[in-house]
């Protein structure tokens, strides 16, 4: 086993990777930016490096400053988190060329899985089934509008390196498909250095559904059962649940067997999550995320398995300790977002929290790196905590959550605490009756006037 791994992430990911650390006896090493001098994961850190001023591109992108940190420190493996270089093939490489553990996947599959037509590609290889669209990428506006007649419109056009909702456009009729082209080709070369698109059909009225895997080095391979993430605005996810309301066993089991067997033919290792659309009945793959999610805590309510943990030990070459057999899914779990943005606007607010108050009582779990006094910096993403509730079932999640809710405090910059509570007394979500359509017209209609 390792004896100290080095955070290459900051905020509550990296305070969560911290905390599985210490449990299993490994001594931490965290990494910041000048602006995250007073961060509590640099604080609770058996060690701390400065890796650079507050932009992320000289600080947590900068591999150079990591390694170093790794080097001076001794570390024997790097955890990335998510976001950042996590999903990094270079990064990833460079890492094991050094003689240091990566804890994620080997750089070759994040580099297959990180070009979403490559990735679309193998699946569909495997027999994953996938959302009708194009065979690869589409490099004129002809051939785009050769597709959207293939295929029918609505069509979405997607930038290939991309992700967050970034170069993607919808084209409702063939004679939008240029416009929108055009702008997701721009979007894509800006936000990503590579203009690739591809295209999909659109589909109207589909949930989002991922499936949570662990794969060892040893031809294990498991899932841990779906999240609906389908509460989106802009493609960011805002509320997530474990397990979905619109699916039953039989169809989790469906997709968990085809998925499992995927991923053992190609040898994957450690942690991913494979994203679906879901509509009818039927599953269509949309892209692979080869880390660990946000949203992780949902599932590790309902199954009661450190996920962190399985991927330090993976790394460290351990098989896994059960088998597909033995993962329970006891009950319901949800997971709301809190981020640092004006609850109607979503203007980023960063700035001082002054009172702190996080939620509690059985069920409930909060993963933040706040505290009383601390300042938001603005150069980073807007999360600031993660409120986690879980239940016998989803009516009592749904309780709890309304509790938690109520009960958490966070003063001095606004946040989406208000929205959420707006969310939960809705009767459609109260239902589970959602797609990845309903988040932004319910946005829309803002809040219900206060009655004189």
């Amino acid at each position: 086993m390792f004896e100290k791994v080095l955070i290459a992430n900051r905020g509550e990911i990296a305070l969560r990777v911290h905390r599985a650390c210490q449990e299993m006896g490994i001594r931490t090493v965290a990494v910041h930016s000048t602006a995250d001098a007073n961060a509590m994961h640099v604080r609770l850190a058996d060690e701390s490096v400065c890796i650079g001023p507050p932009p992320a591109r000289d600080s947590y992108l900068n591999i150079p400053a990591i390694l170093s940190a790794a080097a001076i420190t001794g570390a024997d493996a790097i955890h990335p988190g998510y976001g950042f270089l996590s999903e990094n093939a270079e990064f990833a490489s460079i890492v094991e060329q050094h003689g240091i553990a990566f804890i994620g996947p080997s750089p070759d599959h994040i580099r297959m899985m990180g070009d979403k037509i490559e990735a679309k590609r193998t699946m569909a290889r495997l027999g994953v089934p996938l959302v009708p669209g194009s065979d690869g990428p589409v490099d004129t506006i002809e051939e785009a509008e050769a597709v959207a007649r293939r295929i029918g419109p609505p069509v979405l056009i997607k930038a290939a390196a991309g992700g967050g909702g970034r170069g993607m456009k919808v084209a409702r009729t063939i004679e939008d498909v240029a416009d929108a082209f055009r702008i997701a080709r721009t979007e894509a070369k800006a936000a990503f250095g590579n203009d690739a698109v591809y295209m999909e059909k659109y589909l109207d009225r589909p949930r989002h559904i991922e499936l949570q895997v662990l794969a060892d080095t040893h031809g294990n391979v498991v899932h841990f059962g779906e999240r609906d993430c389908s509460l989106q605005r802009r493609h960011q996810k805002l509320v997530e649940e474990a397990g979905s309301p619109a699916l039953d066993a039989a169809e989790r089991d469906r997709l968990g067997a085809t998925v499992t067997a995927a991923l053992r033919e190609i040898g994957y290792r450690n942690a991913g999550t494979l994203e679906f659309l879901y509509q009818d009945g039927q599953f269509a793959f949309i892209e692979m995320n080869t880390r660990l999610q946000v949203e992780h805590p949902v599932t590790e309510m309902v199954c009661g398995v450190d996920l962190v943990r399985e991927q330090i030990r993976i790394a460290a070459g351990i098989p896994l300790g059960f088998g597909q057999d033995e993962i329970r899914f006891n009950g319901h779990a949800i997971e709301c977002r809190i981020t640092a943005e004006d609850p109607d606007t979503f203007l980023p607010t960063p700035g001082k929290v002054t009172t702190y108050h996080a939620p509690g009582g059985l069920g409930v779990r909060v993963d933040s790196a706040l505290y009383a006094g601390y300042t938001v910096p603005p150069y980073y993403d807007s999360l600031v905590a993660k409120l986690v509730v879980h239940g016998a079932d989803r009516a009592m999640a749904l309780m709890r959550l309304r509790r938690a809710l109520e009960e958490f405090v966070i003063d001095g910059i606004a946040t989406t605490l208000p929205l959420h509570r707006r969310i939960v007394e809705d009767a459609e979500f109260g239902a589970g009756d959602y797609t990845i359509h309903w988040l932004e017209r319910f946005v829309a209609r803002g809040p219900e006037p206060e009655s004189a």
